[in-house]
């Protein structure tokens, strides 16, 4: 099984030997991946919606990992009790949905050794959340695939709320910062080209909350160059 960049980075990130749950499993590749190449003994692959779990039953089934799995219909991680897997990966949602998984239970997210987390929008949300309900952020890392960035965080809960002195860190994650990520020019390069393409939009238009969204605008861009 080839997995796509962003698939095979989140893999990378699992603990070797530990029980995973993978939510929003879709096709289940990832924990078929792990579970193939012997670095996982066993998975929970779970699902909101029934297609995408009886496409990870088809997978699991055709590699013969039946016995190593458990599937499991339902919303999140309230899927999960207590202490039955020791990370989770949630991967391709939305920041603020991931933030509302983990709020929906949170005796389970308390416990895990690691959370895995690959947020397709409001990465800022989901970091604002996680540091500001006693989560550490343990790591972060850029992954390219085709022509997107992706960014994906490694969390605990610690119970410790974690004080940015800026909100730009969270929008461009300090871990980043501090690791000096291969793709972070690229990823910031990005994001100033986006708040650029904001002022570029609405530059020749007239009113206060325009004044005011340029000048926040340029703010970040300021804040943002110097990151790099």
């Amino acid at each position: 099984m080839k997995l796509t960049d962003r698939l095979l980075k989140i893999a990378s990130l699992v603990t070797k030997g530990k029980k995973v749950a993978d939510i929003g499993t879709d096709h289940g590749y990832i924990p078929v991946y792990l579970l193939n190449k012997g670095d996982i003994d066993y998975a929970i692959l779970a699902d909101v919606n029934k297609g995408p779990l009886e496409n990870a039953k088809k997978e699991v089934r055709h590699n013969g990992l039946m016995d190593k799995v458990d599937l499991r219909l339902g919303s999140g991680i309230e899927v999960l009790e207590k202490n039955e897997v020791d990370e989770i990966i949630i991967a391709g949602m939305g920041g603020i949905l991931i933030s509302e998984l983990l709020e929906a239970k949170k005796e389970v997210a308390h416990s895990l050794d690691k959370l895995i987390l690959q947020p397709m929008q409001a990465q800022n949300e989901l970091r604002k959340y996680l540091l500001n309900n006693g989560y550490e952020i343990l790591d972060e890392v850029l992954v390219k695939e085709d022509f997107r960035l992706y960014e994906i965080i490694i969390a605990k809960y610690t119970s410790k709320n974690t004080q940015v002195e800026d909100e730009i860190f969270y929008e461009v994650g300090k871990k980043l910062i501090e690791n000096k990520d291969p793709l972070l020019n690229e990823f910031i390069d990005k994001k100033i080209f986006m708040y650029n393409s904001i002022i570029k939009k609405i530059e020749d238009k007239t009113g206060e909350n325009i004044n005011k969204k340029i000048k926040e605008s340029k703010i970040s861009i300021e804040k943002l160059e110097k990151l790099k």
